[in-house]
């Protein structure tokens, strides 16, 4: 019976230095990454390494996971509501200014009628 030569990488236990953590920390806290990016990144193997890291020398709060269930609307106050309402005012508007622009450029440049054009109510 022949045992195949195929060398497997030994997976070792690495000690970071306390600069190393703190420099991951600030990244993940500042938002260039998550905590599974600088995982990859970085080659730590450890699943929950960064995020023990994030708990223990960070300055957010990371002892709770954020609720996965997206479906879930917390309740807004009036305030709040307020403010979603304007930000998506805002954003029909400059939606709609986009595509009024792109039929004026259309009309001008192709010639095309994609406009209709109302008649005046007769009374």
């Amino acid at each position: 019976m022949k045992y195949s030569e195929n060398p497997r990488n030994k997976r070792t236990q690495r000690d970071y230095n306390l600069g190393f953590k703190l420099a991951v920390i600030s990244q993940v806290e500042k938002g260039d990454m998550t905590y599974k990016q600088a995982q990859k990144a970085y080659g730590i193997q450890g699943r929950s390494t960064v995020l023990v890291w994030l708990r223990k020398h960070g300055t957010l709060d990371w002892s709770k996971p954020r609720p996965r269930v997206l479906n879930i609307k917390m309740k807004e106050t009036p305030a709040q509501k307020i403010k979603r309402l304007e930000r998506e005012l805002s954003d029909e508007k400059l939606k709609n200014k986009v595509l009024n622009t792109m039929i004026d450029i259309s009309d001008q440049q192709h010639g095309t009628s994609i406009r209709k054009k109302y008649l005046p109510k007769q009374s």
